[in-house]
């Protein structure tokens, strides 16, 4: 084999490592799966698969599937945030306040909390990709931290008299279009815009390169501390939008407890959905296809009468085997190089 060949199979490699497969395998097994505990419950609750029965799980997809994008994008960098909780909260006690207590229009309030969580977002940014700390470290400290700003911001109170203009992005009627919750259709297209940014877009697929070997990738003329920053960044926007759609359901008080086990969720969608813990390859459409299985689960052990703990002993259950899969897959293609 000449030079030459040599190095176009090298690149070729190189390109099949950072550009991930359009629908993966794990993908078409997740959807098998999805498909199957539909028919179960189907048979199993006639309730399932009533119209508000779906388009309640639908709507409450739709912040974590919103979340996962980011989570996905941050963990093919091979970082991870365990902030976004606490990010959440801030947000939402912040919108919540606006609207119901400064009077702001509903949507201006939104942009402001997308606005809030992308600096939180940044903070985690620049301590992470500037400082060479590692993410699990940096995001843990400020959790703790975003956790006290909320608490504060809420001075131990409840948020009441939410206005009835959140709705829009409610489960209820005016939240919906054509029977399709609002919120999910948002969902849809910024999953959509983020797969193909990711697929087939070179500052996209710079995320997968950073994640495969950082070295590596800054050699090849990718701004690797920029890229990270900017992961988390998108990150904390994304949830500031899911902010909007978490205080858009329930009752008009919000309380302190608003975002709590969120980023469990959002990371459990993520690697359930097969993005892989050490980085370098994932899809957002595998990490929605994750989030709709967790809320499958969800839903159908509530409406069985199950204890509620058994969703979290499902969901568990899917994160071993999604992790095993990934270090079998892991260990299989360093023997092939």
């Amino acid at each position: 084999m000449t030079a030459t060949a040599t190095a176009t199979a090298s690149r070729a490699r190189s390109r099949e490592r950072v550009l991930p497969p359009a629908i993966t395998g794990q993908e078409f097994i997740l959807i098998g799966v999805i498909a199957l505990l539909w028919i179960i419950l189907a048979f199993a609750t006639p309730g399932f698969l009533e119209p508000y029965s779906i388009q309640s799980l639908l709507w409450r997809l739709a912040p974590v599937g919103i979340m996962a994008i980011g989570m996905t994008i941050i963990m093919v960098t091979a970082g991870i945030d365990i902030s976004i909780a606490a990010i959440l909260m801030v947000c939402s006690v912040t919108l919540g306040k606006l609207i119901a207590e400064a009077g702001m229009n509903f949507w201006l309030a939104l942009l402001v909390s997308m606005g809030l969580g992308a600096v939180l977002g940044a903070v985690n940014g620049l301590l992470i990709s500037y400082g060479r700390v590692p993410a699990i470290i940096i995001t843990f400290g400020t959790a703790n931290l975003f956790q006290f700003v909320g608490l504060k911001i809420f001075d131990s109170k409840t948020v009441n008299g939410l206005p009835a203009s959140r709705g829009i992005l409610g489960p209820g009627a005016e939240g919906r279009i054509a029977g399709v919750p609002i919120a999910f259709i948002i969902m849809l297209v910024l999953v959509t815009l983020a797969w193909i940014y990711l697929r087939h877009w070179p500052g996209g697929r710079h995320f997968y390169a950073i994640g495969d070997d950082p070295h590596a990738a800054s050699l090849a003329g990718v701004n690797v501390r920029w890229r990270m920053f900017i992961a988390y960044v998108v990150m904390g926007l994304l949830v500031g939008l899911a902010a909007g759609i978490t205080i858009a359901g329930g009752t008009s008080t919000l309380d302190q407890s608003v975002g709590r086990g969120q980023e469990l969720m959002t990371i459990a969608a993520t690697v359930i959905g097969g993005t892989s813990v050490m980085g370098g390859r994932g899809s957002v459409f595998g990490a929605v296809l994750g989030a709709l299985l967790v809320q499958t689960v969800a839903t159908g052990v509530t409406q069985l009468g199950w204890p509620s703990q058994l969703s979290n002993l499902f969901v568990g259950i899917f994160i071993i085997i999604a992790v095993g899969a990934d270090l079998i897959r892991e260990r299989r293609r360093k023997a092939r190089l």
